[in-house]
This record gives structure tokens, C-alpha cells and sequence, in this order.
């Protein structure tokens, strides 16, 4: 792994673009892009920024040899919260909807949300500390999450316009075209997202 190698894996476990990276380091997105492509070599200057900037050495940066603290410290993969994640929002969906079903309470909705939360939490938390692959733990959370995360306030707001009822998940309402037409929107919201996922991981 050479110097433009270094400088692309640190951007992407970071999760940002070469824009991003550009906007830091107060040089043009060109500079980086010239950077990773091997077209050129950062300054001196530059390469110290981007040491503080990703948390790494310069020796690291310029020469591939990572301190003690930064291999120990990027041993985790972001992916794994990712995990966690979805299995919390997952849970928060069959939990809301298992206890209307049961009880028809508006707390169903609520204990629903509450695990969702702590999933996207989870989430923020493998963004924020040191882990490899984030870019692709980011791009993977909102691909497939944005199923379990729309649906119910969705689903809520559906329910409370046709259906009159506070149900995590959609009731057969009045008039009864209004149910088809809530998976229409749903489907069509959840793949807009997954398609702009896909289409940024194309611009990186």
C-alpha cells in the first residue's frame, strides 16, 4: 500500500468524500483526487493536516507504519454496529407490532420508537469512534434500515388520516384505495433512498 493508497482507505473508513477530505485539508477537491490516483504527492504541510485530521501519524501517512494506539485502535469494523443496529430496529418493529395486536395501545407505537432509537444510537456510536469500513457500514445501514425505519411513522401517520387508530402498521382503511396506495409510498420512499445510496458509493 503506497501513500495514495493510504490517504483513500483513511478517507473512506472515515466515511467522507474527497470533497470532504479537499474542505479539511483547505486544498481543491482536484489536489485530492491527484493525491489518490498517485498523480501527485501531498506537501508536508498537508500531509501533517490530514495526521491530525484522521487521528494517524505522518509516519503512517508517508510511510505505512501505524503506533501501537492506532492498530489497536482500528481493529473494530463499523459494519458490526451495523449489525447491532438493524437487529435493535428490526426488534422495535415486531415488538410494536406484536403488542397492538395483543393490547391496541398507543404504547406500542411508543416501545417501537424507543428501540429504534437505540438502534440508529448504536449507529451514530460506530460512525463516531475509530472502526474500518465505514463508508460501507453508512451506505449499508441506510439501505437496508430505511425499510425498518420508515414504516412505522408511516404506517402511524396512514392509520391516523384513514384508519383512525394509532397501529404500527397499516389497518385496511377508508376509502379502501388508500391502502394500496400506502405501500406505494412507502416502497417508492425506501428504494429513492437505496438508489441515492448507490449512486453515491459510484461517486467515490
Amino acid at each position: 500500500m503506497n501513500i495514495a493508497d493510504r490517504i483513500q482507505n483513511l478517507r473512506k473508513t472515515k466515511g467522507i468524500s474527497q470533497e470532504e477530505l479537499a474542505d479539511a485539508v483547505g486544498v481543491s477537491r482536484q489536489a485530492v483526487s491527484k493525491w489518490e490516483s498517485e498523480q501527485s504527492i501531498p506537501d508536508i504541510d498537508k500531509v501533517i493536516i490530514m495526521s491530525d485530521f484522521f487521528e494517524v501519524t505522518t509516519d503512517y501517512i508517508l510511510k505505512g507504519v501505524e503506533s501501537e494506539k492506532q492498530a489497536s485502535a482500528m481493529t473494530a469494523d463499523a459494519r458490526i454496529f451495523v449489525i447491532a443496529a438493524t437487529f435493535l430496529n428490526f426488534i422495535g418493529l415486531i415488538v410494536s407490532s406484536a403488542t397492538w395486536y395483543k393490547r391496541q395501545v398507543p404504547m406500542a407505537l411508543v416501545a417501537g420508537l424507543i428501540l429504534m432509537a437505540a438502534g440508529c444510537m448504536v449507529f451514530g456510536i460506530g460512525l463516531a469512534v475509530p472502526t474500518q469500513n465505514k463508508e460501507k457500514a453508512r451506505r449499508t445501514f441506510w439501505m437496508v434500515d430505511i425499510w425498518l425505519l420508515t414504516f412505522l411513522p408511516l404506517s402511524f401517520i396512514y392509520n391516523v388520516l384513514f384508519s383512525h387508530s394509532h397501529a404500527p402498521y397499516p389497518l385496511l382503511g377508508n376509502p379502501p384505495a388508500a391502502l394500496p396506495a400506502f405501500w406505494l409510498v412507502y416502497v417508492t420512499v425506501c428504494l429513492g433512498v437505496v438508489y441515492a445510496q448507490v449512486q453515491a458509493s459510484r461517486k467515490k
